[in-house]
């Protein structure tokens, strides 16, 4: 597929889930986090539905996205799901939903520059609550 824009929000999330999983991932080895359960628990804190949707909604409030990346943020939490998160109730997994769109579509449209500007920003806003 050449125009990645055209792709439906579930599957732009698809990608960005997998792509954001890996930015935190490397993130935390980098860190000098190298158990599994530590790493895992950590993790959670980043990519968990209910992060996902904070981090989201901070994004939004910061006005930090465009009005593009706003679109693709609502393709995706506005794509019809017949799953839903164990630990989340469906508005936190849509947003959550919304915002792997949003990775998804930086990341098939080569926007890798501004990707790693938002993920750079979600670590940074996250590290501040711990």
């Amino acid at each position: 597929m050449k125009d990645f824009e055209q792709l439906n929000g579930l599957a732009l999330a698809y990608m960005g889930d997998a792509i954001y999983e890996v930015y935190i991932r490397e993130y935390l080895l980098n860190q000098g986090k190298t158990r599994p359960n530590q790493l895992h628990h950590t993790a959670t804190k980043y990519v968990s539905a209910k992060a996902q949707a904070k981090l989201m909604q901070a994004m939004l409030d910061a006005e930090l996205l465009t009005e593009k990346e706003v679109d693709f943020y609502r393709r995706g939490r506005n794509s019809k799901s017949h799953t839903s998160a164990k630990n989340a109730d469906i508005l936190t997994y849509r947003i959550s939903t919304g915002f792997e769109a949003l990775m998804g579509y930086l990341y098939l449209t080569k926007q890798i520059e501004r990707m790693e500007e938002l993920i750079q920003w979600c670590i940074k806003e996250i590290g501040g609550e711990s």
